[in-house]
């Protein structure tokens, strides 16, 4: 943590790629920088791979262009104070802008705003809530190379059991769940429900809908950061992995979504007729779910949730009410009438996944499409239900080789993160683990 005698500073964060933030620290003196739009950082800098490195040799967007800067446009509606920082200290998300003033194609914050546009020329509005998964872990995982649950929340080194809305588990942690709860309090954040999960040291934070998609995805890389500053000043880590652990449940990024027009009206709402037009919703996000699962999905270690049996959905379905599905229906009538998005991992990009499931809601509203048969309770679903891929780097080339892709995202941008998530499979692929080592070095 810093020193209290250290001074104030704003941070003028981007969105890289891969969630992570990046940025300039900035005296506050100097502050008047951010707001005249002068902050510069290379263009690169969002094209960095999950290692941080450019890969100009793929995207040839760096040295060989001469690693042309780019200016940090801040969005004033993001400023919010930095409670684990020095008294006075801020931070805002900006995105990064051509020196034309054009935004850049690499910007997540930016790829989401032009898809939000589409929404607003149909006089569309979305209303998007998060539902974030995340574990707490000891701070020795740099030395141990591994994560273990935090003492509080074992015996002798194991795990008490599962802890699903266990207030024990809770109650053992309180400290920490104080310190994010008042931190997002002071962010402004509509932080709402905090609940333990199956998992050693997982919790649930759900924020609030907002009638601001992009407002929305800030809320949620904001709460990432908070969780993982507040883990520091208790001695812990928090992680964002969609499977730290082989034989504990995985963690989820879920996303609730209705659309109200100019009225305010929720337009997926059937007012007690056939919700036809909240399934057609449901098949476009059907429809285009393969070809975005490397959005949903976006590491090797992300494959890891979508195993048969567990929470995490491995078929391309819908239902009312299920959650074993890939697509829920919690509400089909009323003004609550939304859906939620099951499948992406906590470790996901928030911007690209509202922009991945908002086009194929678009999708849905502007064609009439059929889900087919809602998966019911307790039964396997209807014959000849398609499943999402188990493999990284077959995502990888669905995604490369999709027309609706293209057309959300941007072909320039469909290349970057392709090509860019294909050398990460690969090298995940070359790669020869402690598995192969203990099972077939022994045996073969």
């Amino acid at each position: 943590m810093a020193s209290d005698s250290a001074p104030p500073r704003i941070e003028i964060l981007l969105v890289g790629m891969n969630g992570d933030l990046r940025g300039k620290q900035i005296p506050l003196e100097a502050e008047k920088k951010v707001w005249d739009g002068t902050v510069r950082l290379p263009s690169s800098t969002q094209s960095l791979d999950i290692w941080g490195y450019d890969n100009d040799e793929i995207t040839g967007l760096s040295m060989s262009i001469g690693d042309p800067d780019g200016l940090c446009i801040p969005d004033k509606r993001s400023l919010a104070p930095m409670p684990w920082a020095p008294e006075g200290s801020k931070q805002v998300l900006s995105t990064m802008h051509e020196f034309d003033g054009t935004p850049s194609f690499m910007d997540p914050r930016a790829i989401l705003a032009a898809l939000l546009k589409r929404f607003e020329e149909r006089g569309l509005t979305p209303v998007v809530a998060t539902e974030l998964e995340f574990y707490v872990v000891q701070d020795d995982w740099r030395e141990t190379g591994r994560p273990r649950p935090p003492a509080k929340l074992t015996y002798r080194d194991q795990p008490n059991g599962f802890q699903l809305y266990d207030m024990s588990a809770v109650d053992a942690l309180d400290d920490y769940l104080q310190t994010v709860r008042t931190w997002a309090k002071a962010q402004g954040l509509p932080a709402d429900a905090t609940t333990a999960e199956f998992g050693p040291g997982q919790f649930e934070i759900n924020l609030l809908h907002r009638a601001n998609a992009l407002a929305a995805a800030d809320d949620c890389i904001y709460l990432k950061r908070i969780a993982e500053q507040a883990a520091k000043k208790h001695g812990l880590k928090s992680t964002c992995m969609a499977k730290p652990y082989a034989d504990h449940a995985g963690s989820g990024l879920h996303v609730h979504a209705s659309i109200i027009d100019r009225d305010g009206n929720n337009v997926l709402d059937a007012r007690g007729g056939d919700p036809v037009r909240l399934k057609s919703v449901c098949a476009g996000m059907l429809k285009t779910m393969r070809d975005a699962q490397l959005i949903f999905a976006p590491f090797a270690n992300s494959y890891r949730r979508f195993q048969p049996g567990s929470f995490a959905p491995v078929d391309l379905d819908w239902g009312y009410g299920h959650r074993g599905t890939a697509v829920r229906v919690p509400d089909a009538q009323g003004p609550a009438a939304r859906i939620e998005h099951r499948v992406a991992g906590a470790d996901v990009n928030p911007y690209l996944l509202l922009t991945a499931i908002l086009g194929g809601m678009l999708l849905g509203l502007d064609e009439t499409l059929d889900p087919g048969p809602a998966t019911e309770p307790g039964k396997e679903p209807p014959a000849g239900t398609k499943k999402l891929t188990h493999d990284f780097l077959t995502a990888v080339e669905e995604f490369s080789a999709s027309p609706f892709i293209a057309d959300v995202f941007g072909a320039r941008y469909q290349k970057l993160y392709g090509d860019t998530k294909r050398k990460e499979a690969v090298t995940y692929l070359r790669t020869v683990s402690d598995f192969d080592y203990q099972t077939y070095l022994p045996r073969i």
